[in-house]
């Protein structure tokens, strides 16, 4: 049996490793973590409904999930739309409907933690495909009846779908909405 010649002590490497010096990689991942947070809020699902068996993966279903609007306290919509399920839905592959509801509605007292709103903007998002189809809410104000306008409609990255839903929040006149111009 041939004697091993044994192995040359180890040397730093020039190169750093993972963890070592790189920054960057830290403020990347803080800025992509920061901008997907920003982008969605949390829905709190309320409930679901099943439509259809699935033998394997999720049954279809209807959802309802309730989004707080993040620039108007005491104001909760709650959407409710159709799911996917199946294998592909299961996996995040299937394209959802494009049929939703919503009803938007005051839970406590309305007060605007900004200074202003938006005269229109959208405050909620939800990828309802893979990488194309959206669900979008969109806050309007009706400044003369001093109301809070909620539009929900689904886009695609080339044709969006009519199907919509709205419903109104009034705010008390001695409350005047605070809309930016």
């Amino acid at each position: 049996m041939p004697r091993q010649q044994p192995l040359p002590p180890a040397r730093a490497s020039s190169w750093p490793g993972p963890l070592q010096h790189a920054p960057w990689r830290t403020a990347l991942a803080a800025g992509l973590l920061a901008l997907t947070g920003a982008a969605a809020h949390a829905a709190d699902t309320i409930g679901t409904v099943d439509t259809a068996f699935k033998f394997i993966g999720r049954d279809h279903d209807i959802i309802v999930e309730a989004y707080d609007d993040p620039a108007v306290q005491g104001v909760t919509c709650y959407v409710s739309r159709a799911r996917v399920g199946g294998i592909k839905g299961t996996l995040g592959l299937a394209e959802d409907k494009a049929e939703a509801s919503i009803a938007c509605r005051q839970v406590g007292p309305i007060s605007f933690p900004k200074a202003s709103v938006k005269p229109q903007e959208e405050v909620f998002t939800e990828r309802m495909s893979l990488l194309f189809k959206r669900l979008r809410i969109v806050r309007m104000v009706d400044a003369p009846r001093n109301t809070l306008v909620y539009l929900t409609y689904s886009d695609k990255l080339i044709e969006g779908s009519p199907q919509n839903s709205v419903t109104a929040v009034p705010v008390d006149r001695a409350m005047p909405i605070p809309v930016k111009k």
